[in-house]
This record gives structure tokens, C-alpha cells and sequence, in this order.
């Protein structure tokens, strides 16, 4: 089971440059990829986006492929004649405004214009990848590492809950003939309080079978029972259960809240609060699964 939130963080620096992979994730629906690149390696997004979705199934995935050249090659030109004609628009704007010009300015205003200073460099992208593809994998081992160490804590924990939320429906089951006897007992009871010897025992067979067609659980108890050995298989066979899991508390709690509105007994109905926490902890750490 792999946890949908991970970090991970590498650089490495030469005489040449420092490259950077940072990644990290959070919770999502489904796979929410965003590789931010240098633009000129932007080339490169498509080959680092599949690595990755190779591996991650869901999550936002937010990964920073940086690179840091400490050494240039780049040629830088000059276009003189529109530098030209900036120091003469600003020249004419300082003597028509009336105002002193600073040279130092001047000159600065100037080379802050675009297409007044360029730089003219090649890019060789196989070569930056190469560069790059060991920081990133190193960055990425770590990542998943991460991912699937905090996914084995969460298995853990849903199995803790899982336990709990299996002894309430043994607690119901249990309870399931001692509520059809208590019921049977009561009509009884009132039947013999009326008519007293003249109480017609088929009348009550009858009276006990209407009131527990309307509030057994037992179907209830057995779809509950086969929810959670569905949730086990899913934890102990499934590498991704994230979905499957939320689909099957979907059916418990289903289950749970019509085992609850059948209910006529103070045990039950505490058993009931109890099975519904346990429930909404299990659905809150399931979200964090992928």
C-alpha cells in the first residue's frame, strides 16, 4: 500500500552547474502531474512525466527540475542602433520634462529595454538530461520510498480499525436471536395480559413474525460482514485499494445506518455510535491512500 503525500529533495553541484529535483505530492482523486522545467528543456516535460506516472498511480504531483549554470558560454550581442534610439527618446523626454539626466540612468533604463542586449547560446538537451536523469532518479527512489513508508503505517492503522469496527458486527450478529427472543416475549407478554388464557398462540407466532420481518438486521449483519472481509482482501492483496476502498465504506455505512434505524435497543444503539466512528476513521485515513 503506497501513501498518496511524499518529499523528496536532491541536488548535486559541479565546477559546471547545480541541478535540483524537488517532488513532492498530496492528496487527489486521480493523478494531477505539474513538472516545472527550465524553458529550454521544456522538451524534456513528456519523458520525466512518464516516469513518473509509471509508478504513481493518484495524488497532485508537483515536481522542480532546476538548473543552475555556475559557467556560461553564451554569446552576448549588442544591438547598437536600438540602443541608440532609446538614449535618444529618453534624452528627449529628460529636456522636454525639464529634468537633469543621470547618465548612470540613462544607461540603465536602456539596457533594461528588450531586444538591447541578447544572448545568443545552443542548447544541447540530451546533454542537460543526462545530467539531470541521476539527480532525478536518486530524488525519485526517495520519493516513492516515502510514499510507501507512510502507506505501510496507514495499512497498519486500517487494519487497527478494521478490528474494532469487526467486533461491532459480531456484536450485532450475537445480538440478532436474543432480539428476535426478546421480541417473541413481549408480544407474548402483552398478548396474556389481554387475553390471558385465552391468548391465541398462533395469533402471536403471527404478531412476533410481522415485527421481526420489519426490524431484523440480519441481512444488514451479513452484507456488513461481507463488506469488511472485501476491505481485508483489498488491503492485504491490492497495491492501489484507494477507490475500492472508499466504494466499500460507502456500502458499510449503508449498512450501519439501516442496522441503526431498525434498532429498538439502548445496546445496540450505543454499538451502532461505536461501528459509525469507526467507520469515519477508516474513510479519513482511506483518503490518504492511493
Amino acid at each position: 500500500m503506497t501513501s498518496m503525500t511524499g518529499y523528496a529533495y536532491e541536488e548535486v553541484s559541479s565546477t559546471q552547474s547545480v541541478i535540483s529535483v524537488e517532488i513532492k505530492s498530496v492528496n487527489s482523486r486521480f493523478l494531477d502531474l505539474s513538472i516545472s522545467l527550465p524553458p529550454f528543456l521544456n522538451p524534456l516535460e513528456m519523458y520525466y512525466r512518464n516516469k513518473i506516472s509509471s509508478k504513481v498511480v493518484r495524488g497532485k504531483v508537483d515536481v522542480y527540475i532546476r538548473v543552475k549554470e555556475l559557467e556560461s558560454d553564451a554569446e552576448i550581442t549588442v544591438d547598437e542602433k536600438l540602443a541608440a534610439s532609446y538614449m535618444d527618446a529618453i534624452k528627449k523626454i529628460a529636456k522636454a520634462s525639464d529634468i537633469k539626466l543621470n547618465p548612470d540612468t540613462a544607461l540603465a533604463q536602456v539596457l533594461a529595454q528588450p531586444g538591447v542586449l541578447n544572448s545568443n547560446k545552443t542548447y544541447d538537451v540530451e546533454k542537460y538530461k543526462g545530467l539531470i536523469d541521476p539527480v532525478f532518479d536518486a530524488a525519485f527512489e526517495k520519493f516513492c520510498a516515502d510514499r510507501n513508508r507512510e502507506g505501510e503505517n496507514m495499512k497498519n492503522d486500517l487494519v487497527q480499525k478494521l478490528s474494532k469496527l469487526e467486533d461491532c458486527a459480531s456484536f450485532f450478529l450475537e445480538w440478532q436471536p436474543k432480539m428476535e427472543s426478546i421480541f417473541k416475549d413481549q408480544i407474548t407478554s402483552k398478548f396474556n395480559e389481554l387475553l390471558g388464557e385465552h391468548a391465541d398462540q398462533n395469533r402471536i407466532m403471527t404478531e412476533t413474525a410481522s415485527m421481526l420481518v420489519k426490524y431484523t438486521i440480519n441481512k444488514e449483519i451479513v452484507r456488513l460482514h461481507s463488506h469488511i472481509e472485501a476491505m481485508k482482501d483489498e488491503l492485504k492483496n491490492n497495491p492501489t485499494p484507494g477507490k475500492k476502498l472508499d466504494f466499500i465504506c460507502q456500502e458499510m455505512n449503508r449498512e450501519i445506518n439501516t442496522i441503526g434505524s431498525k434498532n429498538q435497543f439502548a445496546e445496540v444503539g450505543a454499538m451502532v455510535i461505536t461501528a459509525k466512528d469507526s467507520l469515519e476513521n477508516i474513510r479519513e485515513q482511506a483518503k490518504n491512500v492511493e
